[in-house]
């Protein structure tokens, strides 16, 4: 009898720490594993976390991960970004609950113009750390050329956390044009006005002096021929917002660069 009054009582502290009790009766590498590693890589100590989406190896390099970016932890002034911190943390548990390492696979394209290591990262069961955390809602699926071998199923990933409302995906929405005023990674919805295409690729304009590019590498990610018809539907993007410092009454204020088709949703 005094088992069953020990049982009920923890059930009922339970119930009271029920977001807790939840996360520690999540299977840390609960996934669906959408993007098994295909083969044996090498595997290198971390010497630290820096945040949701890069981390630091013994050796020195710096590592950004392919193919996701997390909200940033802040810093100079600025507060964190929503689940910044979890990101983080739980990349980190990825991590320790593998040893401390994390198996490599160098991108196609090494580094980046910070001179960081693009990679995506393994565990030692061979699940991918960017289908993880993109599994949680704690990052969100980017897809940049030359970089996309698993672009397909890190988007399935996100997909399966945005269908559940998971992390992020429980206040993350898109935002009109019309409010865009700042550059940084957004997600941008409008509708597609003009199409046009020159040598600097394809370009979509959304009004309020806004416009999509995909640039001329990327084409051969599309089916060029359908972006004639394109004009006039609604359209959901992600990316790099870039602005012009000097806006020129010729050329949009705000440019955002896409390279594969699962960064762009038409509606």
């Amino acid at each position: 009898m005094a088992l069953v009054y020990w049982v009920v009582a923890l059930l009922k502290k339970a119930s009271l720490m029920g977001a807790f009790f939840l996360l520690l009766a999540t299977p840390l590498y609960a996934t669906n594993n959408f993007c098994p590693l295909k083969k044996a890589l090498p595997e290198y100590s971390v010497q630290r976390v820096v945040d949701g989406d890069t981390l630091r190896l013994q050796d020195g390099r710096r590592v950004r991960l392919i193919g996701i970016n997390a909200p940033e932890l802040g810093g100079s002034g600025r507060s964190a970004e929503p689940y910044a911190v979890q990101a983080s943390r739980y990349l980190r548990s990825l991590i320790q609950a593998n040893n401390g390492k994390v198996a490599v696979q160098v991108g196609q394209q090494s580094h980046d113009r910070y001179g960081r290591l693009l990679a995506n990262l393994y565990d030692a069961k061979g699940v991918s750390l960017e289908e993880q955390l993109l599994s949680k809602g704690l990052a969100y699926h980017v897809a940049i050329a030359p970089n996309l071998n698993l672009a397909e199923c890190l988007a399935h990933a996100e997909n399966s956390a945005r269908q559940q409302q998971l992390g992020l995906w429980q206040a993350a929405h898109y935002i009109p044009v019309q409010a865009l005023n700042s550059s940084g990674f957004t997600l941008l919805q409008g509708r597609i006005q003009q199409v046009q295409r020159n040598r600097g690729g394809v370009w979509l304009e959304l009004g309020h002096s806004v416009t999509v590019n995909i640039p001329p590498e990327a084409l051969q990610y599309f089916t060029v021929e359908q972006f004639a018809n394109w004009q006039g539907r609604d359209l959901q993007v992600r990316g790099w917002v870039a602005g012009r410092s000097r806006h020129k009454a010729q050329y949009a204020r705000w440019r955002l660069t896409v390279s594969h088709p699962s960064m762009l949703n038409l509606q």
